[in-house]
């Protein structure tokens, strides 16, 4: 990997792939989400849980509005949070905030999401399926 004359690995992030990234992040999350919604017994303790779960969704999305927001005010100069040893100034620490911020709000707006739909999912089960149960 490329350095340049700072030492920041080349090339810069793109918002495409740091988004790509943490909805894959929040894709692999479901997962974990589905097994443990599984795991919890009774039908209202598991829609408690989904509908709690769910408020991560609005979470994400404040997160996905800052991180952008950080993007945008260092957009010449963003970098990745191994490049955190070639910051200088304590303000050069945004450069690294947005695509932090921007990968966790995509992720807990994929998480949240999913448990919103999982949440009417469990709703709406008939009384001896599987789901209900």
């Amino acid at each position: 990997m490329a350095l340049d004359r700072e030492g920041v690995r080349l090339p810069r992030l793109r918002p495409a792939e740091v988004a790509r990234r943490g909805v894959v992040f929040g894709l692999l999350g479901v997962v974990p989400l589905m097994l443990v919604t599984l795991s919890i017994s009774d039908h209202s303790d598991r829609e408690e849980f989904l509908a709690v779960f769910s408020g991560l969704g609005f979470f994400g999305a404040i997160f996905l509005v800052i991180g952008a927001g950080f993007w945008w005010l260092s957009k010449e100069d963003i970098r990745r949070l191994r490049d955190w040893n070639t910051i200088t100034t304590q303000a050069a620490s945004v450069t690294v905030i947005g695509p932090i911020f921007l990968r966790s709000g995509l992720c807990l707006l994929v998480l949240g999401a999913a448990s919103f739909g999982l949440y009417h999912l469990v709703d709406v089960a008939p009384y001896d399926s599987w789901l209900y149960e």
